[in-house]
Parts: C-alpha cells; sequence; structure tokens
C-alpha cells in the first residue's frame, strides 16, 4: 500500500467521523425522540387493551349465545358441575371412577410397577377417552362432556375376597325446572374383591322417546395413548396392537410393527388394547357378541418421551328404543398370566404369544414349560436357577434324541478315509453325479443313514423357537434380577455406548455376548467332528450365524439369552458324556460287516436312482 493510498483512506475516515459529529441530534432532540418512543409504545398498549375488552365482549357474547342454544340439549344441564371422584380398592388394583363422563379415570395395579420403578397405571384419564356418542334432541350428545351423579356417599370404597359391590353413575336429562329423575343412562359397575375382571353395563332407562328415531346404533368410543411400562421401549412397542376375538373364529389382531385398522363387520365377542405384559379388555357379556366395530393401532411421528403406541376402537352397540334396555359387558384389567386369563375361558389367554400358529410350539410351552415354572416359583428359588433347571429337564428328554445325532455323525466321520478314497476316482466336475452316486451307495452298505443326523435337529427346533416365543412373553420374569441382570424379561446392559449402531443398539448385552460366543465354540466343535465333511462356504456360513444372532439377540431378554448360554454349555457336557459310551474302532468295525450283508434297496430308492440316472443322460445329450 502506497503513501497516496494510505493518506485517501485517512482523509475519508475523518470525513466520515466528522460528517457523523456534525449531524448528532442535540439533548432536546434526544428528549423529543425518547418522548414520542414512550407515547408510541402506551398507545399500543392502550390498543392491546381496547382489542381484549372487545374480545372478552364477543366471548361473552358467544358463551350466552352458546348457552342459550344449548338449552336444546337435552342434557344442557349435566354441563357444568364439579368432578367428583371414587376411590375403590380391591386385592388386586385400586379403581378410580369420575363424575365427569361416569367412566373409569384410572387404574393402579397392587403387585406391579413400571421399569423406572413408579405406580403402573392402566386407562389414565389424561391418556385415554370412553364416552357414548348419539343424538338427542337433533344434538349431538358425548358422555365424557356431562357430568353424571354418583348414587353413593363414600367416595373411598374397599372390598376384598370373595365379596362385591356395584357403583352406579346416573346422567339425567333436563325438566323446565330441574332434572328428569324418571329418566336416565347408567353406568354400573360391579367390583370384586380379588379380580382384575369387573362388570360393566349401560342402562337406558326412558330415553326411547329423546333418542334420535332412526339411530339403531349407540357409538362407543374407545381411545387410548398407551404409555411405556417397560425397559425396551422398541420389544414393548413390537407387542403392543388391538386383538380381538370374533364369536365364531380364532383370537385375531392387528400388525404390532406397522400401523393398521380393521373394520369387524362380524360379531366379535371381546377386543383388547394388549401390551408386551399388561392389557385392557372390553367384553360383551351377550352371546352375539358386538355386532360391528372399527379398530386401529398406529405410532405417532412425533414421539414424546414414555409413549408406546395409539390404539382406538369405535364399537357399534344395538338400540333399539326400547323403554329399558341394557348392554351386559365386562372389562378386564391387568396383567397377561397365561392361568389367569385361561381360567376366563374366553380365549383370553392367546394374547400371549405362546406359538398358538403351529400346534408343537404351543404344546410344549403349556404343557412343559408353564406348568415347571408354576410348580418351581412356589419353591422360592431365583427365576435364574428356576430357568437353569428347565434347561437340564428339557436336555434329560433330548438325550436319546442328542445320542442318535452324534452316533450319526460319528459314523461319518469313521467312513471319512473311504469317501475321500472315492473323490480320488471321480476328480473331474462332470463327474460330480456319479461320485455323489458312489457315495450313497458307500452309505447304504455301511448302514448310515444321511437324514439321521438332521432328524434330531428338526426335532429340537420347535424348542427352540417355543422358547424363543416364550422368554420375552413371560411376566414371571419381569423384573426378576439375576447377577447382572436387574430383568430378565428385558435386556441386560454392562456398557451403554451412548449412539446406537445399527443392527446392534446402543449397550452391550452381556447375556447376549456369552450366547455368541459359546455358539462359535460350539460351531467349531461340531464342524471338526464332522472332519471336514462340510463345504467350505457352509462352514463360514456356521460362523457368521453366532454373529448375526449376537445383533439380533443383544435387545431381547436376558431370560431367553441366559437360556441359550447354558444350553449350549449342557449340550458341550452332553457331547462330552456321549463321546465316553461310543468306540470309534467299534463302530469302523460295525460298518465294515454291515457292508458284508446284502443291501436291501426300497422301492423309493430305485424310483430316486432311476431319476438320477435320467438326469445323467439328460446332460450327456446336452453335450453331445
Amino acid at each position: 500500500m502506497d503513501r497516496n493510498t494510505v493518506i485517501g483512506l485517512t482523509l475519508i475516515f475523518a470525513l466520515l467521523v466528522g460528517f457523523s459529529w456534525w449531524t448528532r441530534p442535540s439533548k432536546e432532540e434526544i428528549q423529543q425522540l425518547e418522548n414520542q418512543k414512550k407515547e408510541a409504545v402506551a398507545e399500543a398498549q392502550r390498543a392491546a387493551d381496547s382489542i381484549a375488552s372487545m374480545q372478552a365482549i364477543a366471548d361473552t357474547t358467544k358463551v350466552q349465545t352458546t348457552h342459550e342454544r344449548d338449552r336444546m340439549n337435552i342434557f344442557s344441564g349435566s354441563m357444568e358441575g364439579e368432578n367428583k371422584e371414587i376411590h375403590i380398592q380391591n386385592d388386586v388394583f385400586t379403581l378410580t371412577l369420575q363424575t365427569l363422563g361416569g367412566t373409569i379415570s384410572d387404574v393402579e395395579l397392587t403387585d406391579f410397577l413400571t421399569w423406572d420403578k413408579q405406580p403402573l397405571h392402566l386407562l389414565q384419564k389424561e391418556h385415554t377417552q370412553f364416552y357414548l356418542n348419539f343424538f338427542a334432541n337433533n344434538r349431538s350428545v358425548r358422555t365424557d362432556k356431562l357430568h353424571f351423579h354418583f348414587t353413593g356417599n363414600a367416595s373411598d370404597l374397599k372390598v376384598n375376597g370373595d365379596d362385591s359391590l356395584q357403583v352406579a353413575m346416573r346422567l339425567y336429562p333436563d325438566l323446565e325446572d330441574g332434572l328428569d329423575m324418571s329418566r336416565y343412562v347408567e353406568f354400573v359397575y360391579t367390583i370384586r374383591g380379588s379380580e382384575y375382571m369387573i362388570g360393566y353395563k349401560i342402562n337406558f332407562v326412558g330415553m326411547q322417546d329423546l333418542i334420535a328415531a332412526n339411530a339403531n346404533f349407540i357409538d362407543l368410543h374407545w381411545n387410548a395413548e398407551l404409555q411405556q411400562l417397560e425397559k425396551a421401549l422398541q420389544m414393548e412397542r413390537t407387542n403392543t396392537a388391538v386383538y380381538f376375538k370374533p364369536a365364531t373364529d380364532n383370537v385375531d389382531y392387528l400388525s404390532e410393527t406397522k400401523d393398521d385398522q380393521k373394520q369387524l363387520t362380524t360379531p366379535t365377542k371381546w377386543i383388547s388394547f394388549k401390551q408386551q405384559f399388561f392389557s385392557t379388555t372390553l367384553i360383551s357379556n351377550d352371546d352375539k357378541g358386538f355386532p360391528n366395530a372399527n379398530i386401529e393401532n398406529h405410532t405417532l411421528k412425533v414421539e414424546r418421551a414414555g409413549y408406546n403406541k395409539n390404539v382406538n376402537a369405535l364399537i357399534g352397540l344395538p338400540y333399539n328404543h326400547e323403554q329399558a334396555e341394557s348392554f351386559d359387558m365386562s372389562m378386564y384389567m391387568g396383567p397377561n398370566k397365561f392361568r389367569i386369563l385361561r381360567d376366563y375361558n374366553l380365549d383370553l389367554e392367546r394374547q400371549i404369544p405362546l406359538g398358538w400358529s403351529f400346534f408343537l410350539l404351543q404344546w410344549i410351552n403349556r404343557f412343559a414349560v408353564i406348568p415347571v415354572f408354576d410348580f418351581l416359583q412356589h419353591s422360592g428359588l431365583s427365576y435364574g436357577i428356576i430357568i437353569l433347571i428347565l434347561t437340564i429337564l428339557l436336555k434329560i428328554i433330548l438325550l436319546p434324541i442328542a445320542y442318535k445325532s452324534y452316533l450319526s455323525s460319528a459314523k461319518m466321520r469313521v467312513i471319512k478315509p473311504e469317501v475321500d478314497e472315492l473323490g480320488k476316482k471321480f476328480p473331474k466336475p462332470e463327474q460330480a453325479m456319479d461320485k455323489q452316486r458312489a457315495v450313497m451307495a458307500l452309505y447304504k452298505k455301511a448302514g448310515i443313514n444321511t437324514m439321521a443326523g438332521c432328524i434330531p435337529m428338526l426335532l429340537q427346533f420347535p424348542i427352540l423357537i417355543a422358547m424363543f416365543r416364550f422368554f420375552p412373553a413371560s411376566i414371571e420374569l419381569r423384573q426378576q434380577p439375576f447377577l447382572w441382570a436387574d430383568d430378565l424379561s428385558s435386556y441386560d446392559s454392562i456398557i451403554n455406548l451412548g449412539v446406537n449402531i445399527p443392527f446392534y443398539g446402543d449397550h452391550v448385552s452381556l447375556f447376549a455376548l456369552l450366547m455368541a460366543i459359546t455358539n462359535l465354540l460350539y460351531t467349531r466343535f461340531s464342524l471338526n467332528q464332522q472332519a471336514g465333511a462340510m463345504m467350505p462356504g457352509m462352514k463360514m456360513m456356521m460362523y457368521i450365524m453366532p454373529v448375526m444372532f449376537l445383533g439380533f439377540l443383544n435387545s431381547y431378554s436376558a431370560g431367553l439369552n441366559y437360556y441359550y448360554v447354558i444350553s449350549t454349555c449342557l449340550t458341550f457336557a452332553q457331547m462330552w458324556v456321549i463321546r465316553l459310551f461310543i468306540d470309534d474302532a467299534k463302530i469302523h468295525k460295525q460298518i465294515q460287516e454291515n457292508k458284508k450283508k446284502p443291501v436291501k434297496v426300497s422301492k423309493f430308492q430305485e424310483r430316486l436312482e432311476k431319476m438320477a440316472k435320467q438326469q445323467q443322460i439328460q446332460q450327456q445329450q446336452r453335450k453331445k
């Protein structure tokens, strides 16, 4: 930068400073500007007050107009009032009723807590809507906006054991000088001392000429925003949906993994808002069930802390315009425990995912696993020890199958040198069919059934799947600690990663890690026993599978992963014991004796060999 440039910039700066000083306002001008600013603020405040005053007048006029218009509503006298609460305690929950809407505003279960050790509530009024909707005097009536009359006196009631009590809430229409006590809509609740099931009856008395003449159904609206109750929210969410029981069919449900809805056009016995371990179920005591209903479950796109899923049901209750009509129902609000639900004989237990679609899975869980759990839990043992005992019993039952499987692999191992020799006789790729036939012929002469090793594994597979279904669904394991796991029904976490890794999660489950390690060791042991009989690609897949399961089961039930760990360890021990009773030399001698005997070919085998020969001839013709 030269001298002239510096001088020019200095002069420009001096001119700007001088101009700013010359044009600055005087003290009088500054004071005048401040006064103008204060006046503008005061004027804006006066304008705002004027607008607010006008709005208040308009709102008052609107309220008055609304009140005048609501004179046409036959329940206008019940639109205002004090919302009173009635608390009813029995052996298993505390039920709260409120006069606004005449409905249940809360159910607090006595023996259960949420995952963060807070009281467990179902049907909370902040997250639930339950009301009737119908037309009367050309007006839409919603019972949740109206104040009912409690027919009792006490606000705190108790019932225990085999006793029961009834509480009634009544909604009266208007007369010119009060309420018409001869007509009413009534909700009657029957609470029993030791049950999660309550009676719920809706009575319409003298309403036949008030409800719209063309109304054939009364709409029952039931909407709920279900809250998180378990530690593993995603697992709980994938086990939450609307379940329903058609009157003449098996239990069905909406999708648990995506938004879903369904219109029920045939009679339905019950509709349930089912979560992982708890459910709230509305049951029709009429043999015909609910004539029609629309049900839906969905997850909000913008989620909130503690939010699980939204569930809705719109149920049509038939109305015949008679002087007195009743809808007799029941409500179950409690745990999804198999024996409790089964005792109601309503198929409610089919909400518990025990493998109902395949008879063998449900038989294993219903007649083997659950009875053992029920028997052992009375012993006072921890559930970790109960799972260990259950696994040992299963291994004892499966011992004959495991023995046959190991014996088959031992035979394959002993005869492998002869199989390798056949490989040398047919080294070319085009001789693969010849090699396969020669190997099969050798197995046949040796008395080896190639399926003997697969069939035992297939027989054990339903048990593995049954356990996979049972442990995440077993409320018995809920919040039961064992070793480092604080809840066997949910995942155990020894390290929180602070970041969510795709296909793995944001934590490290030690039981899942041990499951993967023990399965890798068992895979190595099994492959060594087969002495290279498996193809290299299949070997690699066998090693990859435990790693894949690690990612999949990292957020699964700690009880399930614990079961897989001890099951694999017991399998190791089982194989070691079986190996003591199997002599490879004796097996080889037996194979050689079998080879001397004439081979009996079954008709099925003849057909297979004939088909193989035809395929070989066709391949040779294509080459020509």
